[in-house]
């Protein structure tokens, strides 16, 4: 087991700096499933709706519960990680998901599948602020940009490998499980993982404190105001308590600022973190880019399927062009990222501003192929802005406050992918015929990456705490 070294009592633990790679990718297993749920899923709701006799309102709850759960824990979840022990948390975590997961897969109705999805949503964020906070304590200087950018890469390749998988695996029926493979396929991930992560990942936290209960109340109702008008708000016509929620969150927030910046005890979000330009954003950054692979996976989906009438499995093998370009990201924006510093995130935008424009104008086309150097631009300019992110944003941060600024990040990505499919479900399905739709939004998502690369024009390189 790695070894910890501890500062003086009660302000913090944090382990000695390790050469090996494997706490890397014990934390990245972990990682890779909880992220891969996000995107899975939806190749499934057809065979959902069939076998559990789930209506649309059930079967939107599948996919936006896990999304609400997960966005409004994963800071609270993170400040866990300092106070007892971010490796700690990161097993219960993984140890909540897989169970969970195996709950979501045996599950007879739609009703308790959808009760999965929210508990399994939750232990996502409890598990996934860990992941950066640990990778940050356990790694410097090159290793641990090379371990973030592993991160950015585990993240992105299970939104661009979710489709295929979960058509593959409804395709196989593997002992006619059908779709509830996507879920059991956890279980034993998680099982593998669960022993390695106290034989390899070494323990750390933050300053003993206790959990500041009202802000987390207040920070995890603001961002749940937030984000299920904008995941549900579409499926149900927006009904005015979407508007009411809505209005409801800048209040929410503010509470939940006010009360951080109140002296006399330890907050759930020390806001001296956004004193440190890198972070501050950073963070937005990370909000603002995440709009765009949420949106476009989401439309790139509905055109395959419906607009062009492949099957989920085939559109799982189109996706696997992004799923190239991607690949060819993590090759090269590790040392671009050296080279050109925070401009790696322009370019990429840049990238991806390209792939959509091209997908646009051959988007009638008649053979699938022709989509290919498209999707592969957009695959390698996510790929460039996801791999360094983590480690742009980060690279300030106090190790003590790792886990806080992690929930931070983490939810700035979550809410920013929320808002995405609201902004660009709702320019989709106005936009009339399928195919057509599909033209609008990939205008407004290469208008979207603007955004990113402006941020990326203001934000200076600080060094590693």
């Amino acid at each position: 087991m790695s070894t910890i070294a501890l500062d003086r009592p009660g302000v913090a633990a944090r382990p000695a700096k390790v050469t090996g790679w494997a706490p890397l990718v014990v934390v990245l297993a972990g990682t890779f499933v909880t992220f891969l749920d996000f995107f899975i899923v939806n190749v499934a709701l057809p065979a959902m709706a069939v076998d559990l006799h789930a209506g649309p309102a059930a079967l939107s709850l599948v996919v936006a519960g896990y999304g609400l759960t997960f966005a409004a824990g994963m800071i609270t979840g993170g400040r866990l990680g300092d106070i007892y022990g971010r490796r700690r948390m990161f097993t219960i975590g993984l140890a909540l998901f897989t169970i969970t997961s195996a709950a979501c897969g045996l599950a007879p109705t739609a009703g308790l599948l959808v009760a999965g999805r929210l508990v399994q949503g939750a232990a996502g964020a409890l598990l996934t602020p860990q992941v950066l906070a640990i990778l940050g304590t356990t790694y410097d200087g090159e290793r641990r940009g090379t371990a973030f950018a592993a991160y950015g890469f585990a993240m992105g390749i299970a939104g661009v490998l979710g489709q295929l998988l979960g058509g593959a695996l409804i395709e196989a029926d593997v002992a006619g499980l059908g779709w509830r493979t996507i879920f059991l396929i956890n279980v034993p991930v998680g099982l593998a993982a669960l022993p390695l992560v106290r034989r390899h990942v070494p323990e750390s936290r933050g300053p003993s404190a206790r959990l500041d209960l009202l802000g987390t109340v207040l920070g995890t109702t603001a961002v749940a105001a937030l984000v299920l008008p904008l995941v549900e708000g579409r499926e149900h016509g927006w009904p005015a308590w979407c508007w009411i929620t809505l209005a409801a969150a800048p209040v929410l927030a503010a509470a939940f600022v006010v009360t951080q910046a109140r002296g006399g005890r330890t907050p759930l979000v020390d806001l001296a973190l956004f004193r440190v330009r890198s972070f501050a954003l950073g963070s937005l950054a990370a909000l603002t880019f995440a709009l765009v692979p949420s949106s476009f996976f989401f439309v790139l989906a509905l055109y395959l399927q419906e607009g062009r009438g492949y099957s989920a499995l085939f559109s799982g093998v189109v996706f696997a062009a992004v799923g190239a370009g991607y690949f060819a990201a993590l090759v090269v924006a590790t040392p671009l990222a050296a080279r050109l510093g925070q401009q790696v995130l322009a370019l990429g935008s840049g990238f991806v501003a390209a792939g959509a424009l091209l997908l646009a104008e051959l988007a009638r086309a008649s053979s699938a192929g022709a989509l290919v150097p498209g999707l592969v631009l957009v695959g390698l300019g996510i790929g460039l802005v996801l791999v360094p992110l983590s480690s742009t944003v980060l690279a300030g941060v106090d190790v003590r406050l790792a886990g806080a600024a992690s929930g931070v990040l983490s939810t700035a990505q979550q809410v920013g992918g929320a808002l995405g499919v609201a902004v660009i479900g709702t320019v989709f399905f106005a936009a009339g015929s399928v195919v057509h739709a599909f033209v609008i939004s990939l205008v407004v998502v290469a208008g979207l990456t603007v955004l990113t690369a402006g941020l990326a024009q203001l934000l200076r390189p600080q060094p590693c705490k």
